[in-house]
C-alpha cells in the first residue's frame, strides 16, 4: 500500500506522543518500527496546522461507513462490503446512521475549523453527485488495490462513505456524540479487513474531490481544517480497532437454530454463536448471510444476554432488500451467518432508579423487549412504560410476548398504539400519558418516529441526556 505513516504530520492533532503519527494505532499493538515512507500518497504532504480547536475531539478515527438504524429498515451496503455482481440493485436511499445519544443540551460556539468545513459543504451541496463520483474515481485510479473492498454496484455504495465522512467532519466539535460513534465504526470495520494503511488513501482523495468542487472558497486554511478533521476521525477509528483486536475476533460465526415467521414479511431468527458473544441489551450488530457474501445489515438484539448464549433478531423483509429478504424467506435452521461486533449505547443505566419510557415502532420493538428483560433480570422494580406502535393490528407481531411479560412484572405497562390513518400517533400518546419527569426515554423504529419522538420529548421538557436512541441523522437535525 502506497500510503505512508509519518510522524511529522502529527503536530499534536491526533493526540499522539510522537511515537506513532498519523493513521497508526496509539494503543497496543504498537506500530512496528519508526517512520515509513512510500511513494504515491498526496496526504503525506498535507500537514495539520496546529492543534485542534477547543471542543474538537482529542483523537480521531478512520474510513467511516454508516451503520444504520437496526430493526425496522434495512441498510444499503456498508463501505468495504462488496456485493455480488449478479445481485439486483437495492433501493438507493440514504439511511440513518447510528450514534450514541446526545449528552448535552448546550451547543458551544463552532470552532474555526467547523465553520470552514460547513462552508465547504454548503459550496459542494449543489454538485454532491459530482463530488462523490470524482472521489471514487480518484480512489480507484490512484489506489486500485482498494477496489475489492467495495461492492461492484457502486450506485448503491457511493453515497455512503462520502456522506459519513462529511457528517463526521461537520460535527467535529461535538465530541460526546462522535467519539463513541467513531469507535464503533472502527471496531466494525475489522470485519472488512480494513487496516490503518488504508486511511491515508481515502483522506487524500477526499481532499482532492473537495478542493476541485469547492475551488471558489478553497484555500490553505480550508485545506488545513479538513486535514485536521479527517486526521481526528481516522485516528479514533484506528485506535478503537487496534484495542479491540486484543480482545475480540473481527467476526463470529453463528448457526441458525430457529426461524419463526410471525407475519408474511417478519421473522424472528435465533442463532448460536461459535464462541461467547458479549453484548448489552439495547445494542445491535451487523449480519452477513451466505447468499450475499460481504453484504452486511444491522439488526438489534431482541433479548437481553441469555445463559444459553443464543441471540435473537426481528427481521422485516424489505422490497429489493438483499439481506432481509434472504433472512426472512430463505434462512432455515442449520444455515450459518456471520456476526460483526456489538455496537450502540441505547442501554439501561442500572446505577439509577429512573423509570423507563420505551417507544418502539414496527420491528423497533426488538431492542425495547431486550431492555425490559434486562430490567427484570437485574431484579429492579423501577417503572417501565412501553408504547408499541404499528400501522395495523397484524403488525403487532410480538404483542403476546410483551403481554406475558406484563403479567409477570407489576412494574411493567404495555400500551399499543395502532394508527389507522397511515401516520404513527405515538407522540400524541406519549404526551397524553405523561408527565415523564422521572423517566429516561428509549426510542427505536423508523427515522420519522425517532424524529417526532425526540421533538415531543424535548417539547415537554425532557433534557437531552435522558433521551436515548441510535440515529445520528435525527440527533444532528435536532441538535442544529
Amino acid at each position: 500500500m502506497d500510503a505512508p505513516t509519518t510522524t511529522s504530520a502529527d503536530n499534536g492533532t491526533s493526540g499522539g506522543d510522537g511515537a506513532g503519527g498519523w493513521f497508526t494505532p496509539r494503543k497496543k499493538p504498537p506500530p512496528a518500527g519508526g517512520e515509513q515512507e512510500t511513494e504515491g500518497s498526496r496526504l503525506a504532504g498535507l500537514r495539520p496546522l496546529g492543534r485542534p480547536a477547543e471542543g474538537e475531539l482529542a483523537s480521531g478515527g478512520g474510513i467511516p461507513a454508516t451503520s444504520g438504524s437496526a430493526g425496522i429498515q434495512e441498510r444499503i451496503p456498508d463501505e468495504g462490503a462488496p456485493a455480488s455482481a449478479e445481485a439486483p440493485p437495492p433501493q438507493a436511499t440514504l439511511q440513518q446512521e447510528r450514534v450514541p445519544p446526545q449528552r448535552s443540551a448546550s451547543s458551544p460556539q463552532a470552532s474555526p475549523d467547523a465553520v470552514l468545513i460547513r462552508q465547504t459543504m454548503e459550496e459542494i451541496s449543489p454538485v454532491a453527485d459530482k463530488v462523490t463520483s470524482y472521489f471514487y474515481a480518484l480512489l480507484f485510479v490512484r489506489h486500485p488495490e482498494l477496489r475489492p473492498l467495495f461492492p461492484p454496484a457502486m450506485d448503491t455504495q457511493r453515497d455512503r462513505l462520502l456522506k459519513a465522512l462529511l457528517i463526521a467532519a461537520e460535527h467535529i466539535d461535538n465530541a460526546p456524540v462522535l467519539e463513541d460513534y467513531l469507535q464503533n465504526l472502527g471496531r466494525g470495520h475489522r470485519k472488512y479487513g480494513t487496516r490503518p494503511e488504508h486511511y491515508p488513501a481515502v483522506g487524500e482523495c477526499l481532499i482532492g474531490a473537495l478542493s476541485r468542487f469547492a475551488s471558489a472558497i478553497w484555500d490553505e486554511r480550508t485545506e488545513a481544517a479538513w486535514v485536521r478533521a479527517y486526521t481526528t476521525i481516522s485516528q479514533v477509528m484506528i485506535d478503537s480497532a487496534a484495542e479491540d483486536e486484543l480482545r475480540s475476533p473481527p467476526w463470529w460465526m453463528a448457526e441458525v437454530v430457529s426461524h419463526d415467521l410471525r407475519t408474511p414479511d417478519i421473522a424472528v431468527i435465533t442463532v448460536r454463536p461459535d464462541q461467547p458473544y458479549p453484548f448489552l441489551a439495547g445494542q445491535y450488530t451487523s449480519l452477513e448471510t451466505p447468499w450475499w457474501p460481504r453484504i452486511w445489515r444491522h439488526y438489534s438484539f431482541a433479548s437481553a444476554p441469555r445463559s444459553d448464549g443464543l441471540l435473537s433478531f426481528h427481521v422485516k423483509a424489505i422490497p429489493a432488500g438483499w439481506v432481509s429478504t434472504a433472512l426472512v424467506h430463505r434462512a432455515r435452521p442449520g444455515d450459518v451467518l456471520r456476526l460483526g461486533p456489538p455496537a450502540g449505547s441505547m442501554t439501561v443505566d442500572h446505577t439509577t432508579d429512573s423509570g423507563l419510557l420505551c417507544v418502539g415502532g414496527g420491528t423497533g420493538i426488538a431492542p425495547i423487549k431486550a431492555l425490559v428483560e434486562d430490567v427484570a433480570e437485574h431484579g429492579e422494580r423501577r417503572s417501565v412504560e412501553v408504547f408499541y406502535g404499528a400501522r395495523a393490528d397484524h403488525d403487532l407481531y410480538d404483542i403476546d410476548t410483551l403481554l406475558r411479560m406484563k403479567q409477570s412484572h407489576s412494574w411493567l405497562e404495555i400500551r399499543t398504539v395502532v394508527d389507522r390513518q397511515g401516520l404513527l400517533q405515538l407522540p400524541d400518546a406519549m404526551r397524553e400519558f405523561g408527565p415523564w419527569n422521572e423517566y429516561d426515554a428509549y426510542l427505536s423504529g423508523p427515522p420519522g418516529l425517532i424524529r417526532s419522538g425526540v421533538d415531543t420529548l424535548r417539547g415537554i421538557g425532557m433534557p437531552w441526556n435522558r433521551i436515548r436512541h441510535d440515529s445520528v441523522e435525527e440527533l444532528v437535525a435536532a441538535a442544529d
